[in-house]
């Protein structure tokens, strides 16, 4: 518990400076099949050093290291934080035909931008000329200074991305934020792969979640690829070496 205490820690140091905080992480990048989702959540200090943040953040923890009850529980809480105006929150996906297009990495921040537009434009985090003494008082008036916020993306920074912002390797164990981000959008695209599993049976959807077990790679071999499985996470399964009775060789 001492440990999960460290990620508002770790969050009111980063904070220092800014109005506000927002965390992203996904779910989903390393899948044989469904979606890429991600999610950002906005705290502010306020929120940090609140009842709520201080009292039952020590539960919050990286999603993976989370039962599904456990996730859901917070999931409810959050809704009632962003339902109370103390968090902000969003989420956005990228289809599979978006994994296939501009493969997984250009998927992954396709849907860390979506999550963050529903939070704030990157047109807002551009840097604006403020106003001299030379401007005229419509000027001043008309001036929109920029978004004072803080933007922590779990894992390495990413290149070419719209929004400036900050790579926290780890990040969902080290940030709140992140962390709160991370069970979003697990929480998001599990519901989703549940929906998957009733269009299409017999995978295990449900049970997976379209990663690749034993099970699930046995049910591909099996019943072929369905719409939403990634053709070419496919390929590299199908590519693994056989045994002499044409097994496959599969390698955990």
């Amino acid at each position: 518990m001492a440990k999960r205490r460290q990620l508002r820690g770790f969050d009111l140091k980063q904070i220092y400076g800014f109005n506000s905080l927002i965390g992203v992480d996904e779910a989903g990048r390393g899948a044989l099949a469904g979606p890429v989702v991600a999610a950002a959540v906005l705290v502010s200090q306020e929120f940090l050093e609140g009842r709520w943040a201080v009292g039952k953040s020590g539960r919050v923890n990286d999603s993976k290291q989370l039962t599904a009850e456990a996730r859901a529980e917070l999931w409810t809480e959050f809704e009632e934080l962003t339902a109370a105006g103390q968090i902000r929150a969003s989420h956005g996906t990228a289809s599979v035909a978006e994994v296939e297009t501009v493969n997984i990495l250009g998927a992954t921040k396709l849907a860390m931008r979506r999550a963050l537009e529903g939070i704030h434009p990157p047109t807002a985090f551009e840097r604006k000329e403020e106003p001299d003494l030379f401007s005229s008082v419509e000027e001043k008036q008309a001036f929109q200074p920029t978004v004072s916020c803080r933007v922590l993306i779990d894992g390495l920074p990413l290149r070419h991305f719209p929004y400036p912002h900050q790579g926290v390797v780890s990040g969902d164990a080290r940030s709140l934020c992140i962390a709160m981000a991370s069970i979003i959008a697990k929480v998001t695209r599990d519901r989703l792969m549940d929906e998957l599993d009733n269009k299409y049976p017999g995978y295990g959807f449900a049970q997976h979640k379209g990663y690749g077990t034993e099970e699930h790679r046995d049910a591909i071999l099996k019943l072929g690829r369905s719409a939403v499985h990634r053709d070419s996470f496919l390929r590299k399964l199908f590519a693994q070496p056989r045994d002499l009775e044409g097994q496959m060789i599969l390698f955990d």
